[in-house]
């Protein structure tokens, strides 16, 4: 559910109430997204759920990065 800013300020209990039941609340300031409510168990499945970057970069494929230069050619340039 999606709530404006002022309306989430005033009925926290209930916004709090229906993320720790599973439901994600939206709060939306001038009509847009800008915050997200979660239950701590949700929130704590995201966090362990995330890699470091350096993991991340040992799980990526090995690339030969060698690039065949031979065949440019020069272009001329002018001052």
């Amino acid at each position: 559910m999606a709530w404006q800013l002022q309306e989430a300020k005033n009925k926290l209990s209930e916004v709090v109430k229906a993320a720790k039941e599973g439901s994600p609340q939206f709060i939306t300031v001038r009509g847009q997204d800008a915050a997200v409510v979660l239950s701590v168990e949700e929130y704590r499945r995201l966090k362990s759920a995330q890699l470091p970057l350096s993991a991340l970069f040992a799980k990526a494929p090995k690339i030969d990065l060698v690039i065949d230069r031979s065949g440019d050619v020069d272009r001329p340039f002018e001052f």
